[in-house]
């Protein structure tokens, strides 16, 4: 586990990027790490949701970005405040794993496990074969997905 004294922003990429749209997480990760922000964190993740929960252990603030599927226009991007409510699951059934996103916020609500803050962005998809390539729309959403992180993680850090 992580030491809580080290408080730390941490932005986490889950996806695959072999597999379409699910690699949304992961090029967002990719293009912060470009930043070269100090003050940031940076995770790329399978999305497993026991190892999320350990992931984010002793980070004050945490952004996860992943693909979603809602029914929402292909590309939009939905930000929930998983502090102040419940993160629909069904937005999640486009992982992998059986334990997905939702869930493992969830879970971590019941253990008091959530980090201080936790920000959801989950940016809508459709093409989650292997092997199939990123949507152009979802492909498009990756850079407001990180001008919206940087604006919004800018009160808290220099970015």
């Amino acid at each position: 586990m992580a030491n809580r004294d080290t408080a730390r922003t941490l932005v986490i990429g889950i996806g695959n990027p072999d597999r379409g749209d699910d690699g949304v997480g992961p090029l967002v990760i990719e293009l912060l790490r470009e930043r070269k922000d100090r003050h940031l964190m940076f995770l790329d993740h399978h999305g497993e949701g026991t190892a999320l929960i350990e992931a984010w252990d002793g980070s004050a603030a945490v952004f996860l970005v992943d693909a979603v599927r809602s029914g929402a226009a292909l590309g939009a991007i939905h930000r929930i405040d998983a502090r102040a409510r419940s993160v629909p699951v069904q937005m999640f059934h486009t992982s992998s794993h059986a334990f997905n996103v939702a869930e493992a916020i969830e879970l971590a609500r019941v253990l008091n496990r959530l980090p201080p803050r936790l920000i959801v962005y989950g940016v809508e998809g459709r093409r989650f074969d292997v092997g199939a390539g990123m949507s152009p729309e979802v492909a498009r959403a990756t850079d407001d997905v990180v001008e919206r992180l940087f604006n919004e993680v800018g009160g808290q850090t220099s970015l």
